[in-house]
């Protein structure tokens, strides 16, 4: 009988799990990908739609043009996970598994910060990219908060980009005068990891005048008076507050008895949990890397080594490594790059590349390797 493995989600983990068993099983294996979403969209891509440089459907990888050997995507919610059985409730019915891989990601949360909803928007989502690009042409002056409510949260660089490249867009408009930008977040530096991308970031917030304010926890929004509270009491007026929402695992996740603090923990060399036959991986788990697509993606491919020895037998693969590069935006259409180590050594280090044109189309490629990868195009 065909191993049947059953992958919840189809972000960077799922896809590129679901790719590495096609080309190392194809059709010895019966893999399920359950999403509940219609499409794939990269984390950078919603940058671009923020700030109107491609449209939402743009940027919309459709998941039914995913045709692999032993592969099939189907469009489900989960609604129930037991990891002891390795069966899965979706909406549509019971899914059985010999094993069983959670990539759902982590959820934005924007309860956990009161007032976020109300008086703020989050840039984290399409749905909420697309609303700040309706937003941005039209304010006109003012205080701009970029703040971080929570950690950890997904695409570090992430908050950062934002920032300079409000920078560029009141800029382009000639409202630059008019418009004050600071970015807050819990964390002490942009990018604790690497001193070197930091101090880089730093000086980019320096040279346009962006006010970085870290180790700031924000406990709530006024969205009457327009203010941050801060949890040691303090207050930050704001005019238009783009926020990154608290993360947490998503909600059946945490009902399945799965997580310890929110997360689900994970064998940081295999992946497993402690479920026999379940993994996880990416945002959902607690591996010791950060919450990015490119973390995923390694994990996955340590995870689909170890399936496809156990279904053919032979030596699994060697411990998950914790390595990956982030590209960040720096603003005036150059692209910078940190490579982090996390796992090999007693604290995680991370080399830095200057933002050049090379790395603007470098990180096109990262994106068109990928699309042809998983979705053939």
């Amino acid at each position: 009988m065909k191993r049947r493995v059953l992958i919840l989600g189809a972000g960077f983990g799922g896809l590129e799990l679901a790719t590495c068993l096609s080309e190392g099983l194809g059709d010895e294996v019966e893999a399920t990908v359950i999403d509940k979403s219609d499409s794939f969209v990269f984390g950078f891509s919603k940058l671009d739609v923020m700030f109107g440089r491609r449209s939402a459907e743009a940027v919309r990888l459709p998941y039914g043009e995913i045709a692999k050997p032993g592969v099939r995507l189907l469009r489900e919610t989960v609604v129930a996970i037991d990891p002891q059985a390795r069966s899965v409730t979706t909406d549509a019915g019971v899914h059985e598994a010999d094993y069983l891989v959670v990539a759902l990601g982590a959820d934005y949360d924007m309860n956990a910060t009161p007032g976020l909803a109300e008086g703020g928007d989050e840039f984290y989502s399409v749905a909420g990219a697309e609303r700040v690009a309706e937003l941005l042409p039209e304010f006109s002056g003012g205080r701009v908060v970029v703040g971080v409510c929570g950690a950890p949260f997904k695409c570090p660089p992430a908050p950062s980009e934002a920032a300079l490249l409000l920078h560029d867009h009141f800029s382009a408009r000639g409202i630059r005068d008019e418009c004050e930008i600071s970015f807050t977040m819990p964390l002490p530096s942009p990018v604790p990891p690497s001193p070197e991308t930091s101090a880089a970031l730093l000086g980019a917030f320096a040279e346009r005048e962006i006010a970085f304010r870290p180790g700031v926890r924000i406990a709530s929004l006024d969205p009457e008076r327009k203010v941050a509270r801060l949890e040691d009491g303090g207050e930050i007026p704001y005019d238009l507050f783009l926020g990154v929402p608290k993360h947490r695992a998503p909600d059946v996740v945490i009902a399945s008895g799965m997580t310890t603090d929110g997360y689900v923990p994970v064998d940081s060399e295999t992946l497993e949990t402690g479920f026999p036959g379940v993994y996880a991986v990416g945002d959902v788990t607690t591996v010791g890397v950060p919450k990015a697509g490119v973390f995923a993606e390694g994990a996955a491919r340590v995870v689909a080594a170890s399936l496809i020895a156990r279904v053919r037998g032979g030596e699994g693969p060697g411990a998950y490594d914790g390595l990956g590069s982030c590209y960040i935006e720096f603003g005036s259409g150059l692209v910078g790059r940190v490579d982090v180590d996390f796992l090999s050594g007693p604290k995680p280090t991370g080399a830095f590349q200057e933002p050049t044109l090379a790395l603007v189309a470098e990180k096109e490629q990262f994106g068109s390797t990928r699309r042809a990868r998983w979705f053939g195009r």
